[in-house]
């Protein structure tokens, strides 16, 4: 939340905009002076207006808040760099929403982890008519997202993602599993 900062000068101090009369009244000076205090923080933010709308260098709290203006897939519980980074990349998705690169993007950007999506849809050519159709004859998708140390949030989180992103007639299913260890000699 912005607010009062201390010892936040004005850009603007109204004692220097008051009539000569009141340049040498004491009374008048401390009376602005106070105003200049409780309207510094807003003449900052307006002067810097241009930074809140950049997901890099605003606020985090605000960057919260820009998420929600532009859709970005956040929860709340994502690290600042990786809520950053889903504001910054909101409007791109939302071109590719409904794909497969849309939907591995987004999952990448709550996650950080790269999913595993197998579709049951595909695309071919033939020089000759009557060719077979590519893919399965019952439209699915399914999403394996492999964590360090899963949790029953975590499949939730993934579930309401793939139902924002995925192609609306599409069925899905989603499934959060352990990364397979490897032991290296």
């Amino acid at each position: 939340m912005r607010g009062s900062v201390d010892n936040l000068g004005s850009s603007s101090p109204i004692g220097m905009m008051l009539p000569a009369v009141f340049a040498d009244d004491d009374l008048a000076q401390r009376f602005v002076a106070g105003l200049d205090d409780v309207l510094a923080p807003v003449l900052c933010v307006l002067d810097c207006l241009d930074t809140y709308f950049d997901p890099a260098l605003t606020p985090a709290d605000f960057a919260r808040w820009l998420g929600t203006w532009v859709g970005a897939e956040t929860d709340g519980t994502e690290p600042e760099p990786r809520l950053r980074a889903a504001v910054a990349a909101a409007a791109g998705l939302h071109r590719v929403r409904g794909t497969r690169r849309g939907l591995a993007e987004a999952v990448r950007l709550a996650f950080g982890i790269e999913p595993e999506i197998t579709e049951s849809g595909g695309a071919a050519w033939s020089a000759r008519p009557r060719g077979a159709f590519p893919g399965d004859d019952r439209p699915h998708l399914h999403v394996v997202l492999r964590l360090p140390e899963p949790t029953p949030a975590d499949t939730y989180r993934l579930d309401t993602l793939v139902a924002a992103a995925r192609p609306a007639h599409m069925p899905y299913t989603v499934t959060v599993t352990t990364i397979e260890r490897t032991s290296e000699r």
